[in-house]
Order: structure tokens, then C-alpha cells, then sequence
């Protein structure tokens, strides 16, 4: 995917929005990030991650990419990997990735950067990050895995890196999907309320078996911060890549 251009304006009436079933274009709404305007209107995600042949027939690891759409089936943004081959092959679920977020328009209103990092509850070191960019490139968030060595665990940081929630998983023997949707709880700051959850569905037999892609949902307040449902987005691919990047929902 080529670099997209930041968002000056929104789209003119005539322009025509990709996507079979597009989410229709907010107003421009003050002080929230161009593009994110979406985000306002709804309090769940669903992330689909296109099948692609190539890959299924050869093996051979491609970049990923989702469609994002509302609950009702509307398109609102799609989600590309950018990655090297070498990266892909060597590395596997733990390679680095830039990834854009497109509106319907074909502008990009996120971008997220995974650095290489090791996983495993045993590797407290070097764990796994992801830095949340707005339209203009400006950092919203920060995605920090925390180390512990029953459930997996995430702090969801600002701009400053103060935290502004928590996501909590299954002990690291549920986080594989055996035949069944996996929960993962988001919880406040404090970790003394249940705000949201993320979840990683299972989508039959045959895609989970002989296919990576996979869907997952996410759910939050519908008053919730744009910019902390962006960092929410974010963990969402965060975690897909981290313990769902595989066939059978197994990690590499």
C-alpha cells in the first residue's frame, strides 16, 4: 500500500466512496482527529481479515489486510500490513509492521508501528509494543504488553504514557481458540470495572484450519474518547498478531 497523504478536508459530495456497503461520512466534528469522526457514532468494531488465495494455495506468508466495519455490516475503514518478505518468513507472528488505516475515501486516519520484539511470558525484557499515530502522524497512545506469568495483560497508554485502560485476557492456556470464541476483558485504568471487551472469534473449521485470517470484535462505551477507541483498535491488531496470527489459532 503506497503512503496515503494526511487529511486536509473531508470528502466533497461528489466524491464516491469505495466499498460495497460504506458507513456514511460524519460531519466534521471539533476537536476530534479527520477521519475519526466514525468513531463517535458506535460502540463496537468488527475486524474481518480477508482470505487470500495466494497465500492459502503456496503457503507463502503475504501481507495481511482487514476490512472494519460497524455491526449493522457497513464499511468504515480498511486495515494494510506493510511488511518486508524477509521479516514475514523469519520472523513470523513477532515481525515488525507498519500498518495504515483507510477511511472509505482512500485517506489514512491511522497508523500503527510494531516494533520486533520477543514473546513469552519468560522474556520480560523486551516485551511487545505498538505506537497508535493520528492523520497527521501525531502520536495518540502507546499499546505496552505487561509482564505476568498467568494472563496475558496490556496497558493502554495516552500520548503522555499514562494509562488509560487495561486489557486483560484468558490465563495463557485458554488464549488458544479451541473451537470457540476467546474473551478478553478491558478494564479501567484502575482495573476496577469492566469498560469493553475484545474478542477473537471462531470462524469455522475450514478458515481456522487452512487459513490465518480471522475476525475479532471489539465493544466499548459509546461515549468513550475517539482517540482511546483508536488505541483500543490498535491493541485489537496487537494481540490478533501476537496469539492469532496462525492456522488453528496456535501461535508460531
Amino acid at each position: 500500500m503506497t503512503e496515503k497523504t494526511p487529511i486536509l478536508s473531508q470528502p466533497t459530495a461528489s466524491a464516491a466512496p469505495l466499498g460495497a456497503n460504506p458507513m456514511p461520512l460524519p460531519e466534521r466534528i471539533d476537536g476530534c482527529p479527520p477521519g475519526l469522526e466514525y468513531l463517535t457514532q458506535i460502540d463496537q468494531l468488527v475486524i474481518q481479515q480477508l482470505i487470500q488465495m495466494v497465500e492459502v494455495l503456496t503457503g507463502f506468508e503475504m501481507e495481511n489486510k482487514y476490512l472494519i466495519k460497524n455491526t449493522m455490516g457497513q464499511q468504515i475503514y480498511f486495515a494494510g500490513e506493510q511488511s518486508d518478505c524477509c521479516s514475514r518468513t523469519c520472523c513470523g507472528a513477532q515481525r515488525p509492521f507498519s500498518m495504515s488505516i483507510v477511511d472509505n475515501y482512500q485517506r489514512e486516519v491511522l497508523h500503527f508501528e510494531r516494533p520486533f520484539r520477543c514473546q513469552g511470558c519468560l522474556c520480560p525484557c523486551s516485551l511487545q509494543f505498538m505506537e497508535i499515530q493520528g492523520p497527521d502522524k501525531s502520536v495518540l497512545g502507546y499499546i505496552h504488553e505487561t509482564w505476568t506469568c498467568t494472563v496475558p495483560e496490556w496497558s493502554i497508554t495516552d500520548s503522555n504514557d499514562v494509562p488509560q485502560l487495561v486489557v486483560r485476557g484468558p490465563c495463557y492456556c485458554c488464549v488458544p481458540k479451541w473451537c470457540s470464541d476467546v474473551h478478553y476483558d478491558i478494564l479501567s485504568a484502575d482495573k476496577s470495572s469492566v469498560v469493553g471487551a475484545f474478542t477473537s472469534q471462531w470462524s469455522g473449521c475450514f478458515q481456522e484450519c487452512f487459513t490465518k485470517a480471522g475476525n475479532f470484535n471489539l465493544s466499548f462505551p459509546l461515549d468513550l474518547a475517539v482517540q482511546t477507541k483508536a488505541l483500543l483498535l490498535g491493541a485489537g491488531f496487537l494481540i490478533d498478531y501476537m496469539y492469532y496470527e496462525s492456522r488453528g489459532g496456535q501461535k508460531r
